[in-house]
C-alpha cells in the first residue's frame, strides 16, 4: 500500500547523485577505484579525494575517517518545487534538517545541499544543482550509465526492512519493483528492490526472514555502478583480479533486473558491483513479482573461507544485541509485506 501525501508525488524527479565514504585506506582506494574499477580520480587534499563517472565533479567523495563505510547518500532533485516538497515532508514529520556548509557543498560538487537523518545512520542529502566540469575523464572505460536513472544503487541489510521501505516511500515516493527470495548458507533472505525513477532500483533492502539478524558490519552491503559496454565490465573484472583485490561474486546475471555483473570487495569492507545492461522499468506495464534466487547463472562465491563464514555468523549474532538506527517519524505506517507479521509494524 502506498503512503498518500497532501503534496504531489516526487517519483521520477529524484536520482542518486553521489555517495560519501569515510576511510583511512586512501592508497588502497586509489588502486581499487582508479586502477581496478577504472573511475576518474581527483586528489583534493591529504584528507579528501573524489571519483568521477561523467561530467559531474563528484560521484564518490572519500573523506579521511575511521568508519570504513558509506556515511551519506546524495540525491539530485530535478527542480526547486520538488526540493521544497521533500523539505516539507521531512520537517512536517518533526525530523531536523540542516544546510550543508559551503565546504561540504564544494567537496560534493554541488551548489547547495540540505542534510537529514537516514536509515542505519546513513545521512541523506538533497541538492538541485550538480557542478560539472569540462575536464575529460581519465578512466579505463568507454563510459558509465548515469543520467535520468542516477549513478547506480546501494544495497542495505537490515533488521527493520519495512521501516526502511517506509522511509523511502515517505520521503521520495519510492515504488516496489520486486522481491527476491534467496537461501545463503542455510539462511533464508528476502530482498526488496525500490525505485525512485526508471532505474530498476536505487535502494535494495535485504533481511533475514523471521530473525532480527544483520550479518553485515557496514551500513551498506554493496554499491553498484553501471558501465556502457560489456567489454568494460569484463575488463574491470580482470583488472580487479590482477591487482589482487578479492572477488566476492563472480560474473553472473540477476533474475529480476537481468543485469550482468560481478562483485568485488572494496577496501572499506563492503562489496562493489560493476554491472551492464539491466532492464529499464516501463511504468505503464511493470508489476512487482517475486523471484527465486538472485541469479539466473553465475554469481558464485569466490575465495570465501570457513574463517570468513564464521566471522559473518559472529557479526550476525552480535547484531542481536545492538539497536539498528532508524528514523521512526519517516518510516511510515502504511507499508507492510510478507516478510513479517502485521503486528511488527502497528
Amino acid at each position: 500500500m502506498a503512503t498518500t501525501h497532501l503534496n504531489p508525488s516526487v517519483f521520477g524527479n529524484v536520482h542518486l547523485g553521489y555517495l560519501v565514504i569515510e576511510t583511512q585506506k586512501f592508497s588502497e582506494w586509489r588502486r581499487f577505484g582508479a586502477d581496478a574499477i577504472g573511475m576518474h580520480l581527483d586528489e583534493l587534499s591529504a584528507d579528501a579525494m573524489r571519483f568521477r563517472l561523467d561530467e559531474n565533479e563528484c560521484r564518490f567523495l572519500l573523506r579521511r575517517g575511521p568508519a570504513e563505510d558509506v556515511t551519506a547518500m546524495g540525491w539530485h532533485v530535478d527542480d526547486h518545487s520538488t526540493f521544497d516538497r521533500i523539505v516539507s515532508r521531512v520537517t512536517e514529520h518533526g525530523v531536523p534538517m540542516r544546510e550543508g556548509t559551503a565546504e561540504e557543498a564544494a567537496l560534493r560538487g554541488v551548489e547547495r545541499l540540505l542534510r537529514f537523518p537516514g536509515p542505519k545512520g546513513i545521512v541523506q542529502e538533497i541538492f538541485t544543482r550538480a557542478l560539472t566540469t569540462t575536464q575529460p575523464l581519465n578512466s579505463k572505460t568507454a563510459g558509465f550509465v548515469t543520467g535520468e536513472g542516477g549513478m547506480g544503487h546501494v544495497a542495505i541489510t537490515s533488521k527493520k526492512p519495512a521501516q526502511i521501505r517506509g522511509y523511502y516511500n515517505t520521503v521520495f515516493d519510492a515504488r516496489l519493483s520486486d522481491y527476491i527470495d534467496e537461501t545463503m548458507n542455510g539462511v533464508k533472505i528476502k530482498i526488496r528492490f525500490l525505485r525512485v525513477n526508471a532505474r530498476h532500483h536505487s535502494v535494495a533492502i535485504a533481511a533475514v526472514r523471521g530473525l532480527p539478524l544483520d550479518p553485515i558490519r557496514t551500513r551498506v552491503q554493496h554499491v553498484n555502478i553501471q558501465v556502457t559496454q560489456l567489454d568494460d565490465m569484463t575488463r574491470s573484472y580482470q583488472r580487479v583480479r590482477e591487482l589482487g583485490f578479492e572477488i566476492a561474486l563472480t560474473v553472473g546475471q540477476h533474475t529480476n533486473d537481468r543485469e550482468l555483473s560481478y562483485y568485488a570487495m572494496a577496501p572499506s569492507g563492503f562489496e562493489w558491483e560493476v554491472g551492464w545492461n539491466p532492464v529499464v522499468v516501463d511504468e505503464s506495464t511493470w508489476e512487482p513479482s517475486t523471484h527465486q534466487g538472485i541469479s539466473i547463472w553465475g554469481h558464485s562465491m569466490a575465495g570465501q573461507t570457513v574463517i570468513d563464514k564464521l566471522a559473518q555468523f559472529k557479526t550476525a549474532a552480535a547484531s542481536l544485541l545492538h539497536k539498528e538506527e532508524s528514523v521512526h517519524a519517516l518510516s511510515g505506517s502504511g507499508i507492510r509485506d510478507s516478510n513479517t507479521p502485521p503486528a511488527r509494524y502497528y
